[in-house]
């Protein structure tokens, strides 16, 4: 039997989904509701942090607050739908739950817009834990014991390290490999699709029975 019970987190936004065309449409409604001109370019090129850093670029800073809450409230119109799994994404947390594992998503996002993606692509995670970003995220991880952290952001690897995770990189969002390694990932993997045959090695190496 493995040392304890294997626990992996994920990311949810370009770790496990493509919210790109998503997101980009939400901002693009939220643009023309209010009149300010935002570069959807821009905003889905660095995505990972949580809206009100990105809405502080486009907006005065009395304004960010009940921004971000319109975001959220027209985000189900706009985004849920154009928004897609990644490759590997779903093999990966049933790669975890076929070595007796369980798996949590923990996210910067809003968890209601989080749990309506998941919902939407078929994505059955054992736990759901929104609104954490970064070194928040490890509150998280450490209350739910997870081992490994998944995620496409230097902010993931800030958590995975102060939860005393190991931190795993995919290069399917903003960061590139060398950016994930500098932040201190442990590993770093292209995409998700290769993360079921690391898992296995990683289980077999910490003595699990995968």
């Amino acid at each position: 039997m493995a040392p304890h019970p294997l626990t992996v987190g994920f990311d949810l936004d370009m770790t496990l989904i493509d919210s790109r065309p998503g997101i980009g449409a939400n901002y693009r409604a939220l643009s023309a509701e209010t009149g300010v001109p935002i570069d959807t370019g821009l905003v889905v090129s660095r995505l990972g942090p949580p809206v009100e850093e990105e809405l502080a670029n486009w907006y005065p800073a009395e304004l960010v607050a009940a921004t971000a809450d319109r975001y959220r409230e027209i985000y189900p119109t706009h985004a849920i739908t154009p928004t897609t799994a990644l490759p590997g994404a779903r093999e990966a947390i049933e790669a975890v739950r076929a070595l007796g594992g369980r798996t949590l998503v923990v996210t910067a996002k809003h968890e209601p817009s989080a749990r309506l993606h998941l919902d939407h692509l078929g994505i059955e995670p054992d736990e759901l834990i929104g609104r954490l970003w970064a070194e928040a995220k490890a509150r998280a991880l450490i209350e739910h014991g997870a081992q490994v952290y998944v995620g496409d952001h230097t902010g993931d690897v800030r958590g995975a390290r102060a939860a005393g995770a190991l931190s795993v990189g995919v290069t399917t969002g903003p960061c590139d490999a060398d950016e994930l390694r500098a932040a201190g990932a442990d590993v770093v993997l292209p995409d998700l699709t290769g993360f079921p045959a690391w898992l296995r090695a990683f289980e077999e190496s910490r003595g699990g029975q995968g």
